[in-house]
């Protein structure tokens, strides 16, 4: 299970790959930047992801390095991650880490549509990822990582002066389908089940500013909303002409809050469909919307996201009433009350600056 770019099935009518040249390393494209490919509406995109873990700096910005000390061999560590390891793209450690493919131009998509996003397959490109708890970072910040602290002498050449944890976490077959393997004490380990998705999905803002890659918003971006999967659906308010489609951050699985920092971070090949809907489409499909959305086979799921969590649940709230009135159709007291009933409200993410909350609408209450 090892998918080298260039290498093995691509289903896509459109293949984007990720060099040096078409990425941005913690920082999201914006209305200034030249795009990597340029589609129709209705085209399908596959797109070659690379995992942040393993290249960044606290870990010597050496993968091949770093992951032959945890047992992979020189041959099974994807070779556009260590270009990108090697290359002259910018990146500063303290600037978001994640690795950013595109953008793709949608011809005809302008702003006040909608970009629909199909995720039609996710493929592992390796056997293997990571789960990080950095100094600063994560729900228990000041509390975690234990035991070690940051020397200001850190850098790539003297990685372990960071003082960060890594978990490096193998992918193992069972009778049930992949599993992360995360082991503890002597000859024991945690073996749970594997739900890949694409951490970072948007549309370029509308600025010539450098848009860092962590906080998502209403571009989309870094949301980490776990229901993304194959089979769903991402709705996103297109900014700029084209909408300048990008993608990154792939995760082999994240429980809700992604409370250490990163979830199993692990890289993908993901096949993508890129619609343009029109504003009578878009108000058809979704209703009246002005940030991402996520529609499932069971779930229409309004976001809400804000620096304050519990500001980001009243935004999911509301978010979540404005669906009911403009697409199905209830009352707005009549949709406060059903949401308090029967609407399941989770926590995307912590860990992001901007924090999002997810609220699950089962499409079966609506037959």
């Amino acid at each position: 299970m090892l998918l080298q770019p260039g290498e093995g099935r691509v289903e896509g009518e459109v293949y984007v790959t990720s060099p040096p040249e078409d990425i941005s390393w913690g920082f999201l494209p914006g209305s200034a930047h030249s795009p990597v490919a340029t589609v129709a509406s209705g085209t399908t995109v596959t797109f070659d992801t690379i995992s942040h873990e393993g290249i960044l700096e606290d870990q010597g910005r050496d993968p091949v390095a770093w992951f032959g000390e945890r047992g992979v061999e020189p041959a099974d560590v994807l070779r556009d991650a260590t270009a990108l390891a090697a290359s002259g793209v910018a990146h500063r450690f303290t600037d978001g880490p994640h690795v950013v493919t595109g953008p793709v131009r949608v011809a005809g998509a302008q702003p006040g549509e909608l970009l629909k996003v199909e995720v039609l397959s996710l493929e592992m490109r390796a056997p293997y990822g990571v789960v990080s708890n950095r100094h600063g970072k994560g729900c228990l910040a000041g509390e975690f990582p234990e035991h070690s602290a940051p020397s200001p002498d850190a850098s790539a050449a003297a990685a372990h002066l960071y003082g960060n944890v890594h978990q490096f976490v193998p992918v193992e077959s069972s009778a049930s389908g992949p599993v992360g393997v995360i082991g503890y004490g002597e000859g024991r380990a945690a073996r749970f089940a594997l739900r890949p998705f694409l951490g970072i999905m948007g549309v370029a803002p509308d600025t010539i500013e450098p848009v860092p890659s962590v906080p998502p918003g209403a571009h989309g971006g870094n949301i980490d909303v776990n229901l993304l999967g194959v089979g769903s659906t991402l709705y996103l308010p297109v900014q700029v002409d084209g909408a300048m489609f990008y993608t990154g951050d792939p995760h082999y699985s994240q429980g809700d809050g992604e409370v250490a920092l990163t979830a199993f971070e692990a890289p993908l090949r993901a096949t993508l469909r890129l619609s343009v809907l029109s504003t009578a489409e878009a108000r058809a499909a979704v209703g009246l919307i002005d940030r991402p959305f996520v529609e499932t086979d069971e779930h229409w799921v309004p976001i809400g996201l804000d620096e304050d969590l519990d500001e980001a649940m009243r935004k999911a709230t509301r978010a979540a009433i404005t669906f009911l009135e403009t697409r199905i159709g209830m009352g707005r007291a009549e949709a406060l009350a059903y949401l308090s009933a029967a609407a399941d409200f989770e926590i995307s993410q912590v860990v992001d600056a901007v924090k999002g909350v997810h609220c699950c609408i089962a499409k079966a209450d609506f037959a």
